[in-house]
């Protein structure tokens, strides 16, 4: 029988990487929720309210996706600096599919947190070991 070996640092950050890709969409949804926001500006919220760090490489191919897919609107307004931004808005559609992937994402959560309950203790218990 095999032992098995605990993945490999670089394992976990793929996984958190691929983690943070499939949260994405429903993460660039929230963000529009409030109202429309120009590309750099979704970008800047993902990062300080969730700590998603973004490239545009990334984003902006999803923002397409996404106004093909009909959940969100697109307009150029110009701006003071001179040059005019794309603002991306959420449809009635893209309203729908945020609050369905947030359901989604609420009972995913809660049923994972409840799985994770007995491992709590072991990562307090290491972050403490962590502090200086």
């Amino acid at each position: 029988m095999k032992e098995f070996s605990p993945p490999a640092p670089e394992g976990s950050e793929k996984w958190e990487v691929q983690l943070r890709k499939g949260s994405l969409e429903l993460a660039i949804l929230a963000a529009l929720w409030e109202g429309p926001l120009y590309g750099l500006e979704i970008l800047r919220h993902l990062e300080s309210d969730s700590e998603l760090i973004v490239s545009e490489g990334t984003a902006y191919p999803l923002l397409n996706r996404l106004r093909t897919l009909g959940l969100v609107e697109t307009e150029w307004v110009e701006s003071d600096s001179g040059h005019p931004r794309k603002y991306y808005r959420l449809t009635t559609a893209g309203r729908q599919r945020a609050l369905e992937m947030t359901r989604i994402w609420d009972r995913f959560a809660a049923s994972m947190s409840g799985l994770l309950a007995p491992l709590k203790p072991e990562i307090n218990e290491a972050t403490k070991k962590e502090e200086p």
